[in-house]
């Protein structure tokens, strides 16, 4: 499912939710729908974190290492 497609279906099943409750089934599928939204953020954000570099005073360029 794309991105926007998962906002979106998390959000209509939020409304419902609190207007008028949620079948178990839609319980279901909306605790699925926020763990892949979760890993999708997770991986972006390790994306970014693995793509960043500290430019030293000394000019040289250093990058970000995993911690054990």
């Amino acid at each position: 499912m794309e991105f926007d497609q998962l906002i979106k279906r998390i959000n209509e099943l939020s409304r419902k939710s609190k207007a008028e409750g949620l079948t178990p089934e839609e319980k279901e599928e909306q605790t699925k729908l926020r763990n892949e939204y979760r890993a999708l953020v997770v991986g972006n954000l390790s994306s970014q974190l693995d793509g960043i570099k500290i430019k030293q005073p000394d000019g040289s360029v250093t990058e970000l290492k995993k911690k054990e």
